[in-house]
């Protein structure tokens, strides 16, 4: 399967000669002037310098933009992803060529056959911050075993719902034969299916990465046994009727057009509808369907429509059997984004029943 996938990975940048370049010496008011004109910069010393120019990009938009209320937030980081990918990386022969760079063990995996090209700074930023997350693994509070996260995929940083999820499955009295989890991501609910005792996990996401990265996760153990994986969109090949089906899909409705994990973040209009549609054909006589979602969209004004909300009362497909609700801890005090709604936020564990 993982040579019918074609992993999803930054584009390679091809090198032009005429790049502007920027270093300690260089003035960053002008710098940053060329970025604001769409020209692109190339940091050629120390990978430090670059650092330097995101930091100086941060306080010249917070001179210029808002940064306050959450659509605020999202213009400011719109503007500054613009900005910070004119600025470029070399990369000969799968390393990077400023001084005092991290080793990205992603660049010989992803690259063997391209030895001179181009990285966005950010890009490269988030290939480093990947491999480390893939070599060190991450500890989730609900898991026994740590995970190994690919590039390019979502997980979480934040573990209430998962929680919730968890103390649900405790208490599940129905079978435990099979499960099918829409949007399988790094895989840690899947993983809460398979710890609480269900024989077979049936899985999908629309993300090559995931599929690719637990593949190559699971190897040739018991889980490869236990999970079964298809790279399609919603419920992709299965079609099987189960007793549990698990989604927890974006919790934003979408603004602009998605691509890369923004997908993982963000709903499009017809999301919703096509799932409970498909969900319906699959869900055995007397089995489940959970989501997990929040109130985010609310809170912050974004959207007052819920869509699982939407769905019962007009669907008339499903029924609530219950609606599980815990409040989100307190942003982090070194956040420096203003969070004040996270006080009246709450993930939400949604179980319905077919009518």
């Amino acid at each position: 399967m993982i040579t019918e996938i074609e992993v999803n990975k930054p584009e390679p940048i091809a090198i032009n000669k005429k790049l502007k370049s920027y270093n300690q010496g260089t003035e960053v008011r002008h710098t940053i002037k060329a970025l604001k004109k769409g020209e692109s910069i190339l940091i050629e010393d120390f990978y430090n310098d670059g650092i330097s120019l995101l930091q100086d990009l941060h306080k010249y938009l917070k001179l210029k933009l808002p940064n306050k209320s959450f659509k605020e937030q999202q213009k400011y980081r719109s503007e500054y992803y613009k900005l910070s990918n004119l600025i470029l990386l070399e990369i000969v022969n799968q390393k990077l060529c400023v001084k005092k760079s991290p080793s990205i063990g992603w660049l010989e995996k992803f690259y063997p056959d391209n030895d001179h090209f181009c990285l966005t700074f950010p890009q490269v930023q988030g290939l480093n911050s990947a491999w480390q997350w893939y070599q060190n693994g991450i500890s989730i509070p609900v898991l026994r075993n740590k995970m190994h996260p690919y590039y390019g995929i979502y997980f979480p940083t934040r573990f209430e719902h998962l929680v919730l999820f968890d103390n649900w499955l405790k208490r599940y009295k129905g079978s435990k034969k099979t499960a099918i989890e829409i949007g399988i991501g790094c895989g840690v609910l899947t993983m809460q299916l398979i710890q609480h005792n269900f024989q077979k996990v049936y899985a999908t996401d629309i993300n090559p990465n995931a599929i690719i990265g637990l593949i190559e996760f699971m190897g040739s153990t018991k889980l490869s046994r236990k999970i079964e994986l298809d790279f399609g969109h919603l419920f992709g090949k299965w079609d099987k009727q189960t007793e549990l089906i698990v989604f927890n899909p974006p919790w934003l409705p979408e603004n602009y057009d998605l691509s890369g994990i923004d997908k993982a973040i963000y709903y499009n209009k017809t999301l919703f509808t096509d799932f409970f549609i498909e969900a319906k054909k699959r869900l055995l006589p007397d089995g489940k369907l959970v989501l997990i979602f929040s109130n985010l969209a609310q809170i912050t004004n974004v959207t007052t429509e819920h869509p699982i909300e939407t769905e019962l009362v007009v669907g008339n497909r499903f029924k609530l059997e219950r609606c599980i609700k815990k409040t989100v801890a307190s942003a982090s005090i070194k956040t420096k984004r203003d969070q004040h709604w996270r006080s009246s936020e709450e993930v939400e564990l949604w179980i319905l029943v077919n009518i």
